[in-house]
């Protein structure tokens, strides 16, 4: 942008004129999937809200996209073109932009177009997993390139539909098949775990927190319906205790408060140790009755 001068007097209004600007024109994607949309945007400067813009898309092939009319709105456009189906896939598209009051005009980036996928049999190794076991996440997928890649994205199972966005992964298809093994952690911030109090009021119990998996190729998504299946989560506590010779306690009875305000009574075995499964993720506390 060019530098502005002022030569006259700062205590009086001064008319000065800023010329309009095509900023850029981009796609959203780094790839366009044959008969699925990609996202476009574009970015102006001092064309005025509501400009008017138009959008052509086409292939470096001849192939026509659409065109789209549209208005800038605080310097910027934002749309989408759909690739046809029977693009040829060692094609390229772009589009071109139109702002004719404002005398601007310009073009996008290149970028290849590569075959739709689809993917069957999304599941995990497992039903249940603890801290620290490592299950795989597979699918089978058809349509990509040998060494392609896809996003894996984990998210927590809400019965509301509003599901947490957990961990988002990378895996390479080989063999029409993608596999990742993943070491679980628990990953939400415990404090959010009800109490047994609050869940009370609803006539609910405390239920373990479930997981599902998505698959992500270029803004196509497969599993949003949790076809994968749903991974449960149980934590435990292993619970030790030692004299002050660093010995075992044995056969001491405790009580274990949970995270969700609940208790457990048990007894230690032979070796001072006891293993309580199934409680919720948190901060727990034990109280021995003897002791």
């Amino acid at each position: 942008m060019p530098e502005l001068k002022y030569t006259k007097s700062t205590d009086q209004e001064h008319e000065i004129k800023l010329d309009s600007r095509l900023i850029s024109a981009v796609w959203r994607a780094g790839v366009a999937v044959a008969g699925q949309k990609v996202g476009l945007e574009v970015l102006t400067s001092f064309v005025g809200n509501g400009a008017s813009i138009k959008v052509k898309g086409s292939s470096e092939k001849g192939k026509k996209l659409g065109k789209i009319n549209g208005k800038i709105n605080n310097n910027k456009f934002v749309g989408e073109l759909t690739i046809p189906e029977d693009i040829e896939l060692d094609d390229e598209v772009y589009f071109e932009v139109e702002l004719s009051k404002n005398s601007l005009s310009g073009e996008s980036q290149r970028i290849p177009v590569v075959p739709p996928i689809k993917v069957t049999n999304m599941k995990w190794s497992a039903k249940e997993a603890r801290r620290g076991d490592v299950v795989t996440l597979s699918a089978d997928i058809e349509g990509a390139r040998e060494g392609t890649e896809v996003a894996i994205i984990v998210y927590e199972y809400d019965a509301d539909g509003v599901h947490d966005k957990i961990v988002e992964l990378t895996a390479a298809v080989k063999g029409r098949k993608i596999e990742f093994d993943w070491e679980y952690e628990y990953y939400e911030d415990t404090d959010e775990v009800p109490t047994q109090e609050e869940m009370d009021r609803y006539g609910k119990s405390y239920n373990p927190p479930e997981y599902f998996f998505i698959i992500d190729y270029h803004g196509q998504r497969f599993g949003k319906k949790q076809e994968s299946g749903l991974l449960l989560f149980k934590d435990y506590i292993e619970i030790e205790l030692k004299n002050q010779r660093g010995e075992p306690v044995p056969d001491e009875e405790y009580i274990l408060t949970l995270p969700d305000g609940t208790t457990r009574e048990g007894k230690l075995d032979k070796e001072g140790r006891a293993l309580e499964k199934d409680v919720p993720p948190g901060k727990c506390n034990i109280e021995f009755k003897k002791l």
